[in-house]
C-alpha cells in the first residue's frame, strides 16, 4: 500500500519573521473522500485543507476500514505496528500512511474491528472506538509527527483526551500535547454499560468518574472533563446545549465546564458543492446562468415521472427521516400543504414510521409527490438543482450541511430558527433587500406552514424578490476560510494556556 532566505544586498540585511506553524491531528470516525456516512466525514475532509491555507499543518487519523474503496488503499504504505492494551485484551495495530488533497492522512489497520459492513452500529462499538482511541496516541509514538493539538470529534474519539491525561503525559512525546473536542451532535455521546469504564476502558478506580455519568459509562462526558477546551459546529449550539431540551442529559456537566465552550460554523466545501462543475447535474449553471435550474427541473420531473410546469414551484427534502430533522412537523401539515400548486420531492432514510407515512402520502398524492426511501448523492445533487424550495424544519440542527447546499444551488431554504441553520440562513428583509431565506422560530408546524407559503406566494407572485433572494443565497460566503481562521485563533488559544 503508499504515502504518498531572507533576501541579502551589500547594504541591507532583510530579516523575515519566522512563523510557528501549528501541528494538529484530526481525528475522526471518518472523513470524505475515503469513507463518509454524514456531515462529520464532509468535516474531516475539507477543513484540514482549509486549516493548511491559513499555515496550520493538519493531519487525519481515521480506522482502516474495509469498506475504503479499493482506488485510496492501494495508494496506502505500511509505517509500522504495535499493540494496543484494552483492559485485559492486547490488541493488535498498523499503521498506514497515503495523501490526498496536500493532508496526510494516518488510518488505524485492525481487522478484528474495522473489517466489517458500516461504519457504526456494531454490537461491540465501545470496544472498536476504545481501541481507536488508544490506537492513536499509540501511533503518535510511533510516526514522525508531534502536534500540538490533538483535535477529537465527536464521541467516537471521546476517550483520546483522557487516555492522554491517564496514560500518556509520562511519555515526552505527548507531555505537552494539548486537546479539543468538538460536539458535532451532543444527541450521541457514547453512552455504554458503566462496567466498561474499567473493563474495556480499562481506566483505574480513581479515574472512573472521569466518563460515569448519570449510571452509564459516557465517553462524551470524559471528553468534556478532559480536553482542554470544548467546541461546537455553529456558535448558537454552543448556548443551546446548556439547556435541558438540547443537552441530551449533559447540561450539568456542560455548565461547570462552560469555560472551555465555545461555537465555529461549519463551512462548506464549496469544490465539491459547485453548480458549475457537479457532474450529477442535467445542466451546470452559475449565478449569471441560473435560468438553467429549468433545466434540471424539467429533467428530474421526466426522471420521476412527475410533469414539468416551469411556473410551478418545487419543493424537496434531502434528509434522515428522524424527528430532529423535523419530519413529524411536515407529516402534521403535508396534507394542506400538497393541496396547493406544487411538487414535492423527498429523498432519504430513517424511522420506518416516518419512511411508511411518506410513501403512504406518495399513494394519494402521486401526482404531485415523490418519495425516495434512499440516499444518494447523485439524487440528492440532482434535487438541489431542479428545486425552488428547499425545507429543513429542524427540531435542533448543531449546524447542517444541506441548507448551505441548497443556498449554494439557488434552492431557496425554509428552515426552523435553530443552531446552524439560525447562523447560517437570514430571513429576507424586504426593505433592505438582504437575506438568503425564509425563517420560522417555534417548533409548530402551523407557524412552519405559514412561512412555506409565504415562500410560495413570493416564488409565484413577486419574482423580481425572489431573484433577489436567490442571488443573495448563491452569493453568500459559505466556505471554510473564516472558520479556519477561528479555529487557529482557538488553537493559538489553547496552546498558550
Amino acid at each position: 500500500m503508499a504515502r504518498t532566505k531572507g533576501s541579502e544586498s551589500k547594504t541591507i540585511v532583510k530579516k523575515t519573521k519566522k512563523v510557528n506553524t501549528q501541528k494538529v491531528l484530526f481525528v475522526s470516525g471518518e472523513a470524505a473522500p475515503f469513507i463518509r456516512s454524514g456531515g462529520l466525514g464532509d468535516v474531516a475532509g475539507a477543513l484540514p485543507k482549509a486549516l493548511k491555507a491559513v499555515d496550520v499543518e493538519t493531519r487525519v487519523i481515521l480506522p482502516l476500514y474495509s469498506e475504503i474503496p479499493v482506488k485510496y488503499t492501494q495508494t496506502m504504505k505500511f509505517l509500522g505496528s504495535s499493540y494496543v492494551h484494552l483492559g485485559w485484551r492486547n490488541q493488535y495495530l498498523g499503521i498506514f500512511e497515503t495523501t490526498a488533497n496536500g493532508i496526510t492522512y494516518y488510518f488505524i489497520d485492525n481487522e478484528y474491528y474495522f473489517k466489517r459492513r458500516g461504519l457504526y452500529g456494531h454490537y461491540d462499538d465501545a470496544e472498536r472506538f476504545t481501541f481507536f482511541c488508544k490506537a492513536v496516541l499509540e501511533t503518535l509514538l510511533v510516526i514522525d509527527f508531534e502536534p500540538d493539538i490533538i483535535h477529537c470529534n465527536d464521541w467516537h474519539t471521546a476517550l483520546v483526551p483522557v487516555f492522554l491525561d491517564v496514560f500518556y503525559r509520562s511519555c515526552e512525546k505527548l507531555r505537552r500535547v494539548k486537546t479539543l473536542f468538538t460536539i458535532h451532535n451532543i444527541e450521541f455521546q457514547g453512552k455504554f454499560d458503566i462496567s466498561l469504564a474499567s473493563d474495556i476502558c480499562g481506566l483505574p478506580y480513581d479515574k472512573l468518574s472521569l466518563v460515569e455519568y448519570s449510571g452509564c459509562t459516557n465517553f462524551m462526558k470524559g471528553a468534556i472533563e478532559c480536553s482542554n477546551a470544548v467546541n461546537t459546529v455553529s456558535p448558537t449550539y454552543s448556548k443551546e446545549i446548556l439547556e435541558p431540551f438540547y443537552s441530551y442529559g449533559l447540561e450539568s456537566i456542560l455548565h461547570d465546564r462552560e469555560y472551555k465552550l465555545s461555537g465555529i460554523l461549519n463551512g462548506l466545501d464549496t469544490e465539491v458543492y459547485d453548480p458549475e462543475t457537479d457532474t450529477s447535474l442535467f445542466c451546470n449553471y452559475n449565478l449569471d446562468s441560473v435560468q438553467n435550474k429549468k433545466v434540471n427541473k424539467e429533467a428530474v420531473c421526466r426522471m420521476l415521472n412527475l410533469t414539468y410546469d416551469e411556473n410551478k414551484p418545487m419543493l424537496s427534502i434531502v434528509s434522515r427521516l428522524t424527528t430532529q430533522k423535523g419530519l413529524d412537523l411536515i407529516l402534521q401539515v403535508a396534507e394542506e400543504l400538497l393541496s396547493g400548486d406544487i411538487q414535492l420531492v423527498i429523498l432519504g432514510s430513517g424511522d420506518w414510521k416516518f419512511e411508511n407515512a411518506l410513501k403512504n402520502l406518495e399513494t394519494r398524492y402521486g401526482a404531485k409527490l415523490r418519495v425516495i426511501i434512499q440516499f444518494s448523492k447523485d439524487l440528492a445533487s440532482k434535487l438541489y438543482g431542479a428545486s425552488d424550495i428547499f425545507l429543513m424544519p429542524s427540531r435542533f440542527e448543531p449546524c447542517g450541511l444541506s441548507q448551505m447546499i441548497a443556498m449554494r444551488y439557488g434552492a431557496v431554504p425554509v428552515v426552523r430558527e435553530t443552531g446552524g441553520l439560525k447562523d447560517s440562513v437570514k430571513q429576507f428583509d424586504a426593505k433592505t433587500g438582504t437575506g438568503t431565506g425564509f425563517v420560522f422560530k417555534e417548533y409548530n408546524a402551523n407557524e412552519m406552514l405559514t412561512v412555506i407559503w409565504n415562500a410560495i406566494d413570493t416564488y409565484n407572485n413577486d419574482k423580481e424578490t425572489w431573484n433577489k433572494i436567490v442571488a443573495n443565497a448563491m452569493t453568500e460566503k459559505l466556505d471554510w476560510s473564516k472558520s479556519a481562521l477561528q479555529y487557529k485563533k482557538l488553537y493559538e488559544k489553547i496552546i498558550s494556556q
